[in-house]
């Protein structure tokens, strides 16, 4: 049996991202409630907001991209990954994807 294809952003994210969202609305978007809830600071909450922001644009433009790029684009987003290892991985899909057009 395969895996059903995600139809849109919000099916992409994790329960640990859509439990943030959850979160966020029921402090009617007070950052500051929200950072108060968690038990941390409101810089380190921003920090959480903008790398989720980054996966959803990179979720919501997914018709542009493979499934591969997106998976590195959200590792990163995720601060799973480094600049540096990012590019690197892209690149070398990209030559992939090259060598394979040319075949």
């Amino acid at each position: 049996m395969s895996k059903k294809e995600p139809q849109n952003w919000l099916e992409c994210l994790n329960d640990e991202d859509v439990a943030f969202i959850r979160r966020f609305l029921l402090a009617s978007g007070s950052l500051k409630d929200l950072a108060k809830a968690y038990g941390i600071t409101y810089p380190t909450i921003r920090v959480r907001l903008n790398r989720l922001i980054e996966k959803i644009r990179i979720y919501d433009s997914a018709d542009e991209r493979s499934a591969f790029e997106m998976t590195v684009r959200a590792l990163f987003a995720d601060g799973k990954i480094d600049a540096e290892t990012l590019k690197t991985l892209l690149q070398a899909h990209e030559t992939e994807l090259e060598n394979n057009h040319e075949k």
